[in-house]
């Protein structure tokens, strides 16, 4: 009988986000211009956080993903989630 073989171990490859978008992706240029702006002035209303309950996500979050997806055409929030 023979002994149970695992996975190699040189399968194990740790990877961040950053390595996985190259450098020239619309992505980044989203990101950098919604950090760059000042939410407050376009009428963002910044809400304290409450102690009880789940935390919010901040608003930068989502605006990012609306561009996003009006870069690329999606405009339903609902195939945002896909």
């Amino acid at each position: 009988m023979q002994h149970i073989t695992g996975i190699s171990r040189q399968q194990l490859r740790f990877s961040s986000l950053e390595d996985t978008i190259s450098p020239d992706n619309q992505v980044r240029f989203i990101d950098a211009f919604v950090e760059y702006i000042d939410l407050s002035k376009l009428d963002f209303a910044v809400k304290t956080l409450k102690t009880e309950g789940r935390p919010s996500f901040n608003s930068k979050v989502f605006l990012k993903i609306y561009l996003y997806g009006y870069l690329n055409g999606v405009r339903s929030g609902r195939d945002l989630e896909k």
